[in-house]
C-alpha cells in the first residue's frame, strides 16, 4: 500500500472499513454504511468506491454495496493489523470509551514498525487474542 493509500483520509480508510465489515457480515457492505463509518457524504463515498473498483481493490455495485477483492484484502491486511493493535491499546491501556473509532481514525498514520513495537508492549493474551475477539468498529 502506498503512503497516499495509508493516509487516514485516503483510500485506506475505505478499505479498512470494508475489511472490518467482512468479519461482521457476509455480502456487500451498503455504501451508506461505508459513508457513515468514514464520515463522508454518500456521493464522495460512491466516487471513492468507484475509484477503488477501477484499481481492482473492491467490487462495487451501486445500491448493493462493495466488497474487497483478493487484491484489496491483501493491500489492507497490514493496516488492519495496525487497527487491531491500536484498538486493543486504546481499550485495554488507555481505557477509551470510543476505542474503535479512534483506532479507525489514526490507523493509517501509524507506521507498521510503530504498530509492531506497540503490539509487543501489550500483554501476551491481549496481543495474541483470536481473530474473533478482535475489536470491530461499531458503525458497521
Amino acid at each position: 500500500m502506498t503512503d497516499e493509500d495509508r493516509s487516514t483520509t485516503g483510500a485506506s480508510q475505505y478499505l479498512l472499513v470494508l475489511r472490518i465489515a467482512e468479519r461482521r457480515r457476509s455480502g456487500p457492505v451498503p455504501p451508506g454504511d461505508v459513508a457513515a463509518a468514514v464520515d463522508r457524504s454518500p456521493s464522495a463515498t460512491t466516487e471513492m468506491l468507484q475509484r477503488l473498483e477501477e484499481r481492482n481493490l473492491v467490487s462495487y455495485e451501486p445500491y448493493d454495496g462493495a466488497r474487497l477483492t483478493t487484491e484489496g484484502r491483501e493491500a489492507v491486511e497490514e493496516l488492519f493489523e495496525t487497527y487491531v493493535t491500536l484498538a486493543v491499546f486504546f481499550r485495554d491501556v488507555l481505557d477509551l470509551d470510543d476505542f474503535e473509532a479512534e483506532a479507525l481514525r489514526v490507523a493509517g498514520a501509524i507506521s507498521p514498525a510503530v504498530a509492531d513495537r506497540l503490539a509487543s508492549t501489550l500483554p501476551l493474551e491481549t496481543a495474541s487474542s483470536s481473530d474473533d475477539d478482535r475489536p470491530v468498529p461499531s458503525p458497521l
